[in-house]
């Protein structure tokens, strides 16, 4: 697939009702370390993380009734909803998935927390599982 080249899973998504009734559970519980949360006003989400190894687990609470995670958890209840894999160069990355006819729900990326640049991709095209791609933003 040329340029596409998932380097690790960057985190796992999990849509929540409430950060804050989950924080005990990851924090003190599993023992991962809380990185803090944060708002990502594009996408009307509240992103708390916590990292596990090279990896995090993200939870993600809806600040709007319309966002796409008060949507999700509408439908489908608390749990995940999406891997997020990291690659070098998301541009390339996405030009060459639409290369491979991978249906891609963004077309360009968009900005995401921690600093980073995301696009996701149609869960139709990834075996039913929303993936996400996101980039370090260099700084």
């Amino acid at each position: 697939m040329g340029d596409i080249v998932a380097k690790k899973i960057n985190h796992i998504g999990i849509a929540v009702k409430n950060i804050d009734n989950h924080l005990s559970l990851y924090r003190d519980i599993m023992g991962m370390e809380f990185e803090g949360t944060e708002v990502v006003a594009e996408q009307k989400v509240k992103v708390a993380f916590f990292a596990i190894g090279e990896s995090r687990i993200e939870l993600l609470e809806p600040t709007a009734d319309d966002s796409p995670v008060a949507k999700f958890l509408e439908k489908n209840g608390e749990g995940v909803h999406h891997i997020a894999y990291e690659v070098d160069d998301l541009e390339a990355a996405l030009a060459g998935l639409k290369q491979q006819n991978i249906r891609l729900i963004d077309e360009t990326p968009r900005c995401g927390a921690h600093s980073t640049r995301i696009a996701f991709l149609h869960p139709k095209s990834t075996g039913g599982v929303l993936t996400e791609l996101c980039e370090k933003t260099k700084h």
